[in-house]
């Protein structure tokens, strides 16, 4: 099939400067619609995104899950590279989900555990209880979503998680002013 040469460029002059307009091949191929026909994208994920809500709460629980899971390698296998991979996966991938899918304070107490995984400079040093206090917080979070008055409190939990974590962070990271700043950078995790 023989492609339709575009027409030449026209150029029009004027006294102090020249207006070049080239041809625009696609305008063969645009089609005008009907106002009622437009379609509108952003409308049509909305609408998906809506008929696919009632599914957030169980893949929300189904990622702190595989949390839980990675937490309980590492503590029967000690801190192993790939144990520290798939802990920081999923903790990674619970702070992009969980503000879409309803959980952003889950997804502030993942950004803060991601953070000493992170920045942490021996992991096997970290206090194990810091790390299972961030896991048990996203656990708490994502199964009591639903009851009244948690949002608050799940909010006030991943603050202080996060203030606990940066102050472990800024001393264990003491000699090494690099990291410093990092650690010091304002959260990137979606607020409620």
């Amino acid at each position: 099939m023989a492609k339709d040469k575009p027409g030449p460029i026209q150029i029009e002059s004027f006294a102090d400067h020249h207006v070049i307009t080239q041809p625009n091949p696609l305008r063969k191929v645009l089609r005008r619609v009907d106002q009622k026909d437009i379609d509108d994208p952003v409308a049509r994920a909305e609408k998906a995104l809506a008929g696919l809500s009632g599914e957030f709460k169980s893949w929300m629980t189904i990622e702190a899950g595989r949390l839980s899971a990675a937490h309980a390698a590492i503590l029967k296998q000690g801190f192993t590279r790939l144990a520290c991979e798939e802990l920081f996966r999923a903790a990674h991938d619970i702070k992009g989900d969980a503000a879409t899918f309803g959980f952003p304070s889950a997804g502030a107490a993942a950004e803060s555990l991601c953070r000493i995984i992170e920045h942490a400079p021996n992991l096997g040093e970290v206090p194990s209880d810091l790390i299972a206090h961030h896991i048990n917080a996203i656990q708490a979070i994502v199964r009591e979503r639903t009851k009244p008055d948690t949002i608050s409190m799940a909010h006030e939990l991943s603050r202080q998680l996060r203030g606990v974590a940066d102050e472990y962070l800024m001393l264990a990271n003491r000699d090494r002013p690099e990291h410093l700043e990092a650690i010091l950078a304002p959260s990137i995790a979606p607020g409620e």
